[in-house]
């Protein structure tokens, strides 16, 4: 391990978004300690749901259901991000980067990363309804078996805000979340894929001084354009380089077609399960696609819409191929890695059922 000092005062992120995170709605008590006892009930339920629609299985035994707060989710995913950033300094520390700059220096750049990335965190700790955790904050992937998150303030205020029956709307969420956790439950070499990719589009960063300072003024440009409610690029987007977007088209592939094939499972368990699904489907895409002026420019920023067009891009992938061959042959797509679509198949259903299922399948 390098003895560098890190890139990110990772201990100031977390207590920083901790802080930050608004401490959403205002609930009593006893309502507040139902509400957190039905989520787990319907994160239980779901896996039968989910296993039926899906005909994968995953052991549920060692794979925990967390219901948590604003700050423990943002806390939780400043330990991830540790986890997942760990390459990028060791590249620098390899390539004496990180040594150039004096310590003090060093250990300003890391607290204003850090104060940063909390306040980035606190902003989407109150966006985010669940998750399926790879690697939970205590050890590295592989010593701890991922586990559920569901944010329970940020649950509640959505379905106030929507006005919606909130037991539907809770089995409505848990159904998302728990096809993510079967997704890497059932698929055991997908966790393992997934990590690598970022850990190569980490290891590809440039960081060469010239390229560094046109990302840089690429990234104010897509501030000002977000700001001005014109259209442009994310930070993301912005800060790439040719080789790094090719990186990213490929993870982002992979993000559709988990984001897309939960949306579906939701979608399809909704109906016999949840008796007010379309009415919550319909308010939910709704208050997707009409944000506020601010927060739409705060999702153009941190590359939220893209992960808004996941779900519609790999929701109409899943449906595309179920269509063709229903879903056992869409469970093809968890053989390996050479199974799952690539960029250009994601939009084309028909181009993957071809190559994956042989041209003697005749798509109308």
């Amino acid at each position: 391990m390098t003895t560098d000092r890190p890139l990110v005062d990772w201990d100031l992120a977390a207590s920083t978004g901790a802080r930050l995170a608004r401490t959403g709605p205002v609930v009593p008590l006893a309502e507040a300690r139902a509400a957190v006892a039905e989520l787990r009930r319907c994160a239980i339920e779901a896996r039968g749901h989910v296993r039926a629609c899906t005909g994968l299985d995953a052991p549920a035994a060692d794979s925990p259901v967390a219901v948590v707060d604003r700050p423990t989710w943002v806390r939780s995913n400043a330990a991830a991000l540790k986890h997942l950033l760990g390459p990028i300094q060791e590249q620098l520390a390899a390539r004496g980067r990180a040594s150039e700059l004096p310590s003090p220096v060093r250990t300003a750049s890391a607290r204003v990363a850090g104060v940063e990335l909390g306040a980035g965190l606190a902003f989407l700790s109150g966006k985010v309804l669940g998750q399926y955790e790879l690697f939970p904050a205590g050890g590295p992937e592989g010593d701890r078996p991922g586990q559920l998150l569901l944010v329970a303030p940020n649950i509640v205020q959505i379905e106030r805000e929507l006005r919606v029956d909130p037991g539907d709307f809770r089995l409505w969420v848990c159904l998302h979340e728990e096809t993510h956790r079967v997704q890497f439950g059932a698929v055991p070499w997908l966790r393992g894929h997934l990590i690598d990719q970022v850990t190569e589009l980490a290891l590809g960063l440039d960081t060469d001084a010239d390229s560094a300072g046109e990302r840089t003024r690429a990234a104010l440009a897509a501030v000002a354009a977000a700001l001005r409610g014109v259209p442009g690029p994310s930070l993301a987007e912005a800060l790439q380089s040719p080789a790094q977007a090719e990186r990213i088209g490929a993870l982002t592939a992979v993000m559709s077609l988990l984001e897309g094939h939960a949306d579906v499972v939701m979608d399809e368990v909704g109906p016999s399960v949840v008796p007010s699904v379309v009415a919550i489907r319909s308010r939910f895409q709704q208050r997707r696609e009409h944000p506020g002026r601010v927060e739409a420019a705060v999702r153009r920023l941190l590359g939220l819409d893209a992960k808004l067009r996941q779900y519609a891009d790999g929701a109409r992938f899943v449906r595309g191929v179920v269509d063709q061959v229903g879903m056992a042959g869409f469970n093809h797509v968890w053989t390996s890695a050479a199974t799952l679509p690539t960029a250009a198949e994601l939009a084309d259903p028909a181009a993957w059922v071809t190559r994956v299922h042989g041209a003697a399948i005749q798509l109308p």
